[in-house]
Formats: C-alpha cells, structure tokens, sequence
C-alpha cells in the first residue's frame, strides 16, 4: 500500500496514494469529490463529450483502497455526484458495485455543494461529522481539526526535465484539505486564489501518485 503517515489534529493518519485518507485507528476511510456521472451530465447538457467510464473506473479504484486497508468505516465527503439526479441515473452495474462496497460497513455520505447526498442509495446522510479531534464537512469552515474537501487542490511543481502536476492533500494547523478522488475531476493550484490564502504559511503539501511525497505548499 502506497502511503504517508502524517499526524494532524492528535490524530495519526495516512495519505493513499491514490487520494484517499486512511484512519486507522478507527477503520476509517474518507474519499472526498467522487464526482460520479460527471460524463452523463456533460452529455446531457451538451458539454464536453467524454468516455462513459468514470463511475466504474473510480468505484473500482475504490474498492481496492477498502480491501488493501480493510475499512470498516468509509465518509464520502461531498460532491460524491455531479449533480443532484446523478445518483438516480445510475447503470445497473454501478448501483450494484456501490452496494456491494457498503455491505458490512458503516457508510456516511457528506452533503456537498454539488449533490444534496444520494437519498435512495444505502448508508446515512449528513452535512457534517465530528468523530474525536476530526470534523468531516465539503467545504472548510477554519474549525480546529477540520477535514474537508471541494477545491480539488493540485500541486506544480518543476523538475529538470519538467513541470509536474499532481492532486495533493494540503495541511496545516487548523485544516486538511482532500484532493478530488474521482477519475474526471480537475484540479485547482494551490498557489492561486483561494487556496493560496486559505492555508497559512507553513501548510505542507502531500503528492499523489505512487509514492506519495510531502513538501511546502507550492506558493
């Protein structure tokens, strides 16, 4: 399993490489910005037309962080879907797939800017959850110990051949802010506007990817 262990709010966490936040003192994995049926809606509404893959690509990345980490706890925090009827259009074979990852935990969906949660679908359903030192919640507040997702935040940073960009996890003493974990979701910078004065002057950035690497906050 690809990880960082990090210490935030008293709490001892790890950082999956593949954007996915790991507790595991309380077998708790938090995913945040699912996005499922981003390609649907942008067919629908006469967007960018994308490959039809994205819900099954990222529940099955999904599904591989439960079995590597054994989760007996998942939050989704927020935007799981990409708008409010997303859940209700999905295939047969997805809504299987997520009721299959549910069985036999505890799931919590967090309300999101984008999805008000999937009301037919298992699990409950809430806008904010505090679980010892951590609050789980979409968007961040600047409560102590928060956790929370919405930006999308990505990290540029230059090597000597190129530059790289990769979703990453920002830290500091107050906040912790979750990369998007669906297959089509974008990115913002962390070093423009807001996330650039968001998190304060020693917040730390944690890559994505196959080793997961924390260095400063680009700025």
């Amino acid at each position: 399993m690809n990880t960082l262990p990090f210490q935030f709010s008293g709490a001892d966490l790890m950082a999956l490489g593949s954007g996915a936040l790991w507790w595991q003192a309380q077998g708790l994995l938090c995913v945040s910005d699912l996005h499922l049926g981003k390609s649907a809606r942008a067919a629908r509404t006469g967007g960018m037309e994308l490959p039809p893959y994205e819900v099954i690509d990222t529940l099955h990345r999904l599904d591989r962080d439960l079995q590597v980490t054994g989760a007996r706890r998942v939050i989704c925090l927020g935007d799981s879907f990409d708008d409010a009827g997303a859940a209700d259009r999905l295939t047969e074979e997805a809504s299987l797939q997520i009721t299959r990852l549910q069985a036999g935990r505890e799931w919590v969906w967090i309300e999101g800017n984008h999805d008000p949660g999937p009301v037919n679908l298992g699990g409950s359903h809430r806008r904010t959850l505090t679980i010892g030192p951590l609050t789980f919640r979409h968007i961040c507040e600047g409560e102590k110990g928060e956790v929370s997702g919405h930006y999308h935040p990505k990290a540029q940073i230059r090597t000597r051949s190129r530059n790289l960009s990769r979703p990453c996890f920002l830290i500091d003493d107050h906040r912790l802010i979750m990369p998007a974990y669906g297959t089509y979701t974008g990115g913002l910078r962390c070093d423009r506007a807001p996330l650039a004065t968001l998190m304060s002057a020693n917040a730390q950035a944690i890559l994505t990817g196959p080793r997961p690497t924390r260095i400063p906050m680009p700025r």
